[in-house]
C-alpha cells in the first residue's frame, strides 16, 4: 500500500521499581491466572527449564554456557547493555532468581529503542547499494504455557519457523546466523529445538559444544541477544532486525562480524511462547 514506512519500537523501564517493570511485563502472559498466583514469566520458563533438565539431561552449566556466549559477542558491540565477560562459575554463583534460573541466566531491565526503515523492494535500489530482502515471514500463538501438555518445546516458534521458510523455500540449516528470543537462557536452548538446528534434547549441547558461536557452525544472537545486548521488551524485535541489517550490509567488524553472510533469521516471542515471529532475510 505504500512506498516506504517507518517501524520502530521503544522502552523506559528503568524509571519504575523493578516490581513494577516485573508487573507490567507479567501482562504477556495470562495476568489474572497466572501472574496472580505468582506464575511470573521468570517462574513459567523456570518450570520449562527443569522439565528439560528432567526429561533430556540438560544440565545448568549448558544454561550458562549459553549466557557466557552471548556476553561474550556483546563485548563488541557498541549497542549492547552488557558489555561484561563471564564465566560459568559467574553464572553459577550469580543470586538464585527462580530454580534453575539464576540472575545471570535472566535477560536485564534497560531502555533501548530501535527502527528500521522499509520500501517496496523495486525501489530499494534507489536508496542503498545492498538492499536485504525480508524473503520470509511467518507468525503463531499458542495457549498460555499453563494450559499445554507440552512444557518444553513452544509450538508457536515451530509453527511461526515452518511458514517463513516455506516461503522462501529455505532450511535453517541455509541460514549463515540467528537471532533469537533469550530472555532467559532456557529460551535458546529451546528456539535450537523447536527451530529445527538439533533433535529435541540436543539444545544444550550445541551451546556446550560450541556449535553456536560466532566461529561454529551456525552462530547465534551475535549482537549479544537479549540476554546481553539488552531486552527493552518493545524495542526487542526491530533490535534483532537492526543486527542482521548491520552484518548482513557488512557494517560489522572484529570479533563478532559472520564473514560472508548472505542469509539470515530472526526469532521475537511474547510471553512464554504464546506468540512467536520468525523472518528470513537475505542480502540481494
Amino acid at each position: 500500500m505504500y512506498d516506504i514506512i517507518i517501524c520502530a519500537g521503544a522502552e523506559k523501564m528503568t524509571t519504575v521499581e523493578t516490581s513494577g517493570a516485573l508487573e507490567i511485563i507479567s501482562m504477556a502472559s495470562d495476568r489474572p491466572f497466572e501472574q496472580w498466583n505468582g506464575a511470573t514469566l521468570s517462574a513459567l520458563n523456570a518450570l520449562a527449564a527443569r522439565e528439560h533438565m528432567r526429561k533430556y539431561g540438560t544440565t545448568e552449566e549448558q544454561l550458562a554456557a549459553i549466557a557466557v556466549k552471548n556476553h561474550e559477542n556483546a563485548l563488541d558491540n557498541e549497542k549492547a547493555y552488557l558489555r561484561k565477560r563471564i564465566s560459568i562459575g559467574d553464572v553459577l554463583a550469580s543470586k538464585k532468581i527462580c530454580t534453575p534460573l539464576k540472575l545471570l541466566d535472566c535477560s536485564p531491565v534497560c531502555d533501548g529503542a530501535s527502527a528500521v526503515a522499509l520500501c517496496r523492494s523495486s525501489i530499494a535500489l534507489k536508496y542503498i547499494d545492498t538492499p536485504i530482502d525480508i524473503i520470509g515471514s511467518g507468525e503463531a500463538s499458542d495457549s498460555d504455557l499453563v494450559y499445554r501438555e507440552e512444557l518444553t518445546g513452544f509450538a508457536s516458534t515451530k509453527l511461526a519457523a515452518k511458514e517463513a521458510l516455506d516461503m522462501c523455500n529455505l532450511r535453517i540449516q541455509d541460514m549463515d546466523f540467528i537471532e533469537v528470543h533469550d530472555a532467559f537462557t532456557i529460551n535458546e536452548i529451546i528456539a535450537y529445538e523447536d527451530l529445527g538446528l538439533c533433535e529435541k534434547g540436543e539444545g544444550g549441547k550445541l551451546a556446550e559444544n560450541g556449535i553456536t558461536s560466532i566461529r561454529g557452525e551456525i552462530p547465534v544472537n551475535t549482537s549479544g541477544g537479549l540476554k546481553a545486548k539488552g531486552h527493552p521488551i518493545g524495542s526487542s524485535g526491530i533490535g534483532q532486525v537492526s543486527e542482521v541489517f548491520e552484518q548482513l550490509s557488512g557494517k560489522v567488524s572484529g570479533s563478532r562480524a559472520v564473514k560472508d553472510a548472505k542469509l539470515a533469521m530472526t526469532h521475537s516471542m511474547g510471553g512464554a511462547g504464546v506468540d512467536a515471529l520468525v523472518h528470513v532475510f537475505r542480502r540481494r
